[in-house]
């Protein structure tokens, strides 16, 4: 019951003042108070201090008292989903970080790809038999998709184990989406699939019209991509008819282990997000699969210290924070000439490289001015794809804008 008078302050305003107060989760407050108090999600009881779960509710602490945290974000949880090293995780972090192992069960950060499109947990997999010619893990009696059919096109949702080329950390795994016409599909499959050998794969991707596929490569340096890429199937694929315009992408996915830690990646989103213009003019698009959002630019720090941050995101945009292992570069168009692929992966690593030793005092300076990088750029041989073609790109511009001023 209330009690008139009491000399213990209130739990919210801290007034003394002879009032009706009130006991509630967490202490006593006065009747002007008790309203502002937030309620438990689960009990509806009023409470000074709720506790956030991962699923976003907020919990007085006797309900709080009954949950479990997560084993991976610490917050308590609604959820337990059992993971393979012991313990339980909450559902959030079980859909962005782990993977579900088809055989136990379990949710696992390490899983390697099954035949049929499944993942095992590391101690399942060794349970599996291994393809004889490509090491693919084969469950049952079944034969091993990838050598069934060299020339396949897998779905969308192929995520095979990658093959590392090249010595890091930083990797680059190419995307690159190509329109095809009707008529020469199957005969531009077989040409990529032979030319990529084990570099990468083919998957269908229903947002290229009329008809097309996306080349997907597996990791690999930047140096390795500029040697051992097969780069002539560009030209070949040309020849064919297929083409490429600013409604297909080229993605270009970053190792998160080719970055020095949280603040070397936030020092590269801010260099990305503050150079819009020129990126969007390398990038020769402004696409809605990949704006520039304000949210995510406000955010960057907080993003930077991984993908469970990026929930609630969209994943179209120019940065997409919410792969697990790496951060995807989506603002470029696709392209069939060879220096625009090249100048894309080239930003990617040289961007990265430019901002892993990028001091405050040189960003007070103006380290994150385009100017900075590009003249960074130029003292270095490597990057001499991107060089040449921000040169086109810029003197297109200035052109452009010459007859425009004339007009």
């Amino acid at each position: 019951m209330p009690e008139l008078g009491l000399l213990d302050p209130c739990g919210i305003c801290r007034s003394r003042e002879p009032d009706i107060h009130v006991d509630i989760d967490g202490g006593r407050v006065c009747q002007r108070c008790v309203l502002t108090c937030g309620q438990c999600y689960r009990c509806g009881a009023r409470s000074i201090a709720l506790t956030e779960t991962a699923e976003a509710g907020q919990l007085c602490s006797i309900c709080v008292s009954r949950l479990h945290p997560c084993g991976s974000c610490s917050a308590v949880t609604f959820t337990r989903l059992p993971v393979d090293t012991g313990g339980f995780v909450c559902g959030i972090c079980a859909h962005q970080l782990y993977d579900q192992c088809f055989q136990c069960e379990r949710y696992t950060l390490h899983s390697r790809y099954v035949v049929g499109n499944q993942r095992a947990c590391p101690a399942c997999a060794q349970l599996q038999r291994s393809c004889r010619d490509c090491g693919t893990l084969i469950a049952g009696r079944r034969g091993c998709d990838r050598c069934a059919d060299p020339h396949a096109l897998w779905n969308y949702s192929y995520r095979p184990d990658p093959i590392f080329h090249g010595t890091g950390p930083l990797f680059l795994g190419l995307e690159l989406e190509v329109i095809v016409p009707e008529d020469r599909f199957d005969d531009a499959i077989a040409t990529a699939t032979d030319a990529l050998g084990s570099l990468g794969y083919l998957k269908r991707d229903s947002s290229i019209r009329p008809s097309g596929f996306e080349i997907v490569c597996h990791p690999m340096t930047y140096q390795y991509a500029l040697t051992e890429f097969p780069w002539q199937l560009l030209d070949k694929l040309a020849r064919m008819g297929c083409e490429t315009d600013d409604s297909v992408g080229l993605h270009v996915h970053a190792s998160r282990t080719g970055f020095t830690g949280p603040a070397h990646i936030y020092r590269w989103m801010k260099l990305v997000y503050r150079n819009q213009d020129q990126v969007s003019m390398l990038a020769r698009r402004v696409s809605r699969y990949a704006p520039f959002e304000p949210n995510t630019r406000a955010r960057a720090k907080y993003l930077a210290k991984g993908c469970r941050n990026a929930v609630g995101l969209p994943r179209y945009q120019a940065i997409n924070p919410h792969p697990r292992d790496t951060l995807e570069l989506r603002v470029f168009a696709s392209s069939l000439e060879t220096r625009a692929v090249q100048a894309a992966l080239a930003f990617t690593e040289a961007s990265i490289r430019y901002t892993a030793d990028l001091t405050i005092p040189q960003i007070h300076a103006g380290g994150w001015d385009w100017e900075r990088f590009t003249d960074w750029l130029t003292r270095r041989l490597e990057y001499a794809p991107l060089v040449a073609e921000l040169a086109d790109l810029t003197n297109l511009a200035d052109e452009q804008e010459v007859v425009l001023c004339a007009s």
